[in-house]
């Protein structure tokens, strides 16, 4: 099969020919239809996340249909993949509902071979059936933008106004749930990036600007996906007292400094780590109940260094999504 793969961080992914891999006990191979990339794909080849294996087939936003294998879905059947890709099962967090937490977790596209190939292995339990109003391509950033960017929101409470700092892949899904749900989002962007603004708009956001500004209202909750620590007090500054800043990425720089007045009033600082299956299967009920529409742009499969970069320059709207 064709593969894009990653031999050292830091290196362009090499197009190369592979053996198809077999499916073991538990696992399907899936025919890949569609791979989303994501921010966290940066990470794992700028060598940002430092647990990789190599050479590594990035990717874990992937849709395609059972080839072989498993009892779970019948062969054919459309599937979704997620991040998160194995766990023990017997540990503290594995039994507590925190499988999240699994300090012997498998991720895909990271220390698992992912989506960035024409097929791809995965643990059939840890597999999702998709909603059937979204085609390959929507469905793809649902996988990790919209499960990761539900269980920020889970996160971030239920108060009325929401801020979502850094405006792409997840913040668009996110933001036109909370919209539907009644709440008021407050989209921020790069300063200068009145594209993006006008973007967030169109996602359905009350009020769109740059991360130096005040929103219009103080904020009950808000939620980070980009990655620069700076955000974290400028959100503290906008949110109420008793409002919570929910840092959704995986990898962030350093937080600065900032007065304890940013916290007092019992405001909180939280992390998001992975994502349980339990929060994958809640997200895909809602995802099927609302008319979610994914922002994509499509790469064919060998191109996808031009979408990482892509990504890396802030020039997408929404999600590029690799299609074999």
């Amino acid at each position: 099969m064709f593969a894009m793969r990653l031999h050292a961080p830091g290196e362009a992914l090499r197009a190369e020919r592979v053996p198809v891999p077999e499916p073991g006990p538990g696992q399907v191979l899936i025919k890949v239809a569609a791979c989303g990339v994501c921010r966290t794909d940066l990470h794992v080849v700028d060598g940002d996340l430092t647990e990789g294996r190599y050479p590594l087939v990035p990717g874990h936003e992937i849709v395609g249909r059972v080839a072989a294998g498993g009892t779970r879905f019948a062969a054919g059947a459309r599937v979704g993949v997620p991040w998160l890709g194995w766990t023990c099962g017997e540990c503290e967090y594995c039994t507590s509902g925190r499988e999240n937490l699994c300090a012997e977790a498998r991720f895909t596209g990271y220390t698992l071979d992912g989506g960035y190939a024409e097929y791809a292995l995965a643990d059939e339990r840890f597999c999702f059936a998709l909603p059937q109003r979204y085609g390959d391509a929507e469905a793809a950033p649902l996988l990790c933008a919209g499960l990761i960017g539900y269980r920020s929101y889970a996160f971030a409470g239920e108060g009325r106004t929401l801020g979502l700092y850094g405006f792409g892949a997840a913040a668009h899904i996110l933001a036109q749930v909370a919209k539907a749900q009644g709440r008021k989002v407050f989209a921020f962007t790069r300063p200068e990036d009145r594209n993006g603004m006008e973007f967030a708009l169109r996602c359905g956001a009350n009020w769109a600007g740059g991360s130096d500004q005040a929103p219009p209202e103080p904020l009950d909750a808000a939620i980070i996906f980009a990655p620069a620590g700076a955000l974290v007090p400028q959100a503290l500054a906008a949110v109420k007292k008793g409002g919570r800043v929910v840092c959704g990425g995986i990898h962030m720089s350093d937080i600065p400094s900032f007065p304890y007045a940013l916290l007092w009033g019992e405001r909180r600082v939280q992390s998001v780590a992975n994502l349980t299956r339990a929060d994958g299967e809640a997200f895909m009920r809602v995802a099927a109940e609302t008319p979610i529409r994914t922002q994509t742009k499509a790469f064919p499969l060998e191109q996808a260094n031009e979408a990482l970069a892509a990504l890396r320059e802030g020039k997408l709207e929404g999600a590029a999504v690799l299609v074999p």
